[in-house]
């Protein structure tokens, strides 16, 4: 498989494009003014605990406070905590917390005392003294090796480190560690050792709130976290970002820096595979499938929905192979989509029923296989009685459309709005309430240009009626600015 990582930057964003095959699988987008928290260590202070919730909420100096519950409060024997909230925190008590999703929606930032550092191979677990190996590495030999390596150099500490510095310390071992020698496991553990002694002596000046460890920036984390040995290239096509990301891999990973290219040509880079293209295509609702079906994706904050349909695709045989394919063409579909949207939470996934329960099983292993290659934990569930697929996708920060798009102030989110039928009988009925509690002569009717015409057309007659039976003339007047919901009845 040909994959590339494309890096943007500019003065005002990074962008980050996963290209496989030459198609757009994942698009990554920060912001300078308002970067990501997830990853971020902060000294807080408890502003309010709720016992009813088992929960706390801790200022930490972003715009709405974070939210952390009792299992996330680390115990003092690493397991989850099963203790009382009053028990582990109180009002105006300073907590070192780490953010584990960025603020979404109208929810503030989920954190957490279970403090890791991630760097290319391991995360760093202070205070712990779990030694663990990622499950997507199979190879039970190769698992054994690693943890068995990692154990016995954290039973000694390396000779610059002071007496009791690092006597609590856990990794985790990531799955791009498979494979990688002793030394360079080594060297990674002497990293975060290094960068955690640096996080303590922040904690011992700071006062709360205060941050005391920010995340890498997009680019580098890009390198540390989502390339690995199989890309071919990664281009950057701003000269002072490429400098940083060599030296960021020349430190860190040695063996990416070879695959490092600084791009500059004039075309725009993410002209290259049609990414600014693609981009605009994962904002719509419709996704179409070669087949001639499509999928209808929709994303609430409970929960996102996708509805697969036949559309234009009749098959060839019968109507069971038909929707076979149809759903097997969906599943490759939708692994791609839910990468490329950065959809998390509950998924629900709607493909259309089938009566064979072979059929449903290779559906659902196509969808599995296809979700590998997809570096958020996910979760799927078998097909349930309804004929539904349920599955969970680790969100950790916003989707694509919450970063790029806002509500409708139209339709403020519901993705509809009122016909200018319904808006002329709401209009009926104010005119006749202020008929009713006022004393006036006329009326003046300011509303959008499709209501006034649709009162002047099809309603025309029923405005004639309303006023013969008021006994008052109602005179109609456009409002430009106003949208087809808006109006107001003037009293003259």
């Amino acid at each position: 498989m040909n994959e590339e990582i494309l890096i943007n930057f500019s003065p005002m964003e990074t962008r980050v494009a996963v290209i496989e095959n030459g198609m757009l699988q994942e698009v990554h987008l920060e912001r300078n003014d308002h970067r990501g928290f997830v990853g971020n260590i902060y000294l807080g202070k408890i502003v309010r605990v709720l016992p009813g919730m088992q929960a706390a909420f801790v200022e930490i100096g972003l715009e709405r406070t974070g939210f952390i519950h009792v299992t996330d409060i680390e115990s003092k024997n690493g397991q989850p905590n099963s203790e009382d909230i009053t028990q582990l925190a109180r009002e105006g008590q300073s907590l070192l917390v780490q953010v584990l999703k960025d603020p979404i929606g109208t929810k503030g930032a989920r954190l957490t005392t279970q403090i890791s550092i991630p760097s290319r191979y391991l995360v760093y677990l202070p205070g712990s003294n779990h030694v663990g190996v990622s499950q997507r590495i199979e190879d039970e030999n190769e698992k054994l090796r690693l943890k068995s390596c990692l154990e016995n150099y954290l039973q000694q500490p390396s000779a610059s480190a002071e007496v009791g510095e690092f006597t609590q310390e856990g990794v985790i071992v990531r799955t791009v560690a498979e494979g990688v020698d002793e030394q360079g496991l080594q060297q990674d553990v002497d990293f975060l050792r290094r960068l955690w002694k640096q996080v303590k002596q922040n904690i011992a000046s700071a006062k709360a709130p205060q941050m005391i460890y920010q995340d890498l920036p997009l680019a580098l984390r890009t390198l540390r976290d989502i390339a690995h040995p199989l890309i071919e290239k990664i281009r950057i096509d701003s000269n002072e970002t490429f400098n940083k990301a060599a030296e960021f891999v020349t430190q860190l990973v040695p063996d990416m820096a070879s695959k490092l290219e600084h791009y500059p040509g004039e075309r725009p880079i993410f002209d290259l595979y049609n990414v600014e293209d693609e981009i605009q295509k994962a904002l719509g609702r419709k996704v179409p499938l070669k087949s001639g079906g499509y999928l209808i994706i929709d994303q609430t904050e409970a929960m996102t929905t996708v509805d697969v349909n036949t559309g234009a695709y009749v098959g060839h045989r019968n109507l069971e192979e038909t929707i076979f394919k149809t759903n097997l063409e969906a599943a490759t579909a939708i692994g791609r989509q839910l990468r490329l949207r950065n959809l998390g939470g509950i998924i629900i996934l709607d493909f259309i029923d089938m009566q064979d329960l072979e059929h449903q099983r290779q559906v659902e292993r196509t969808l599995t296989r296809v979700l590998v290659k997809d570096h958020v934990k996910t979760k799927v569930s078998g097909v349930s009685e309804l004929g539904l697929i349920q599955m969970t996708r680790k969100r950790t920060r916003e989707s694509l459309e919450q970063l790029l798009c806002e509500p409708c102030s139209s339709c403020h989110g519901t993705g509809i709005n009122k016909t200018p039928e319904t808006i002329c009988y709401e209009i009926f009925r104010e005119i006749l309430r202020a008929h009713r509690a006022y004393d006036t002569s006329t009326y003046l009717l300011l509303a959008s240009q499709s209501v006034i015409d649709h009162l002047l057309g099809e309603e025309a007659h029923r405005l004639a009626e309303l006023e013969e039976f008021i006994g008052k003339t109602i005179s109609l007047q456009v409002e430009p600015m106003y949208i087809s919901e808006q109006y107001d009845v003037v009293l003259r």
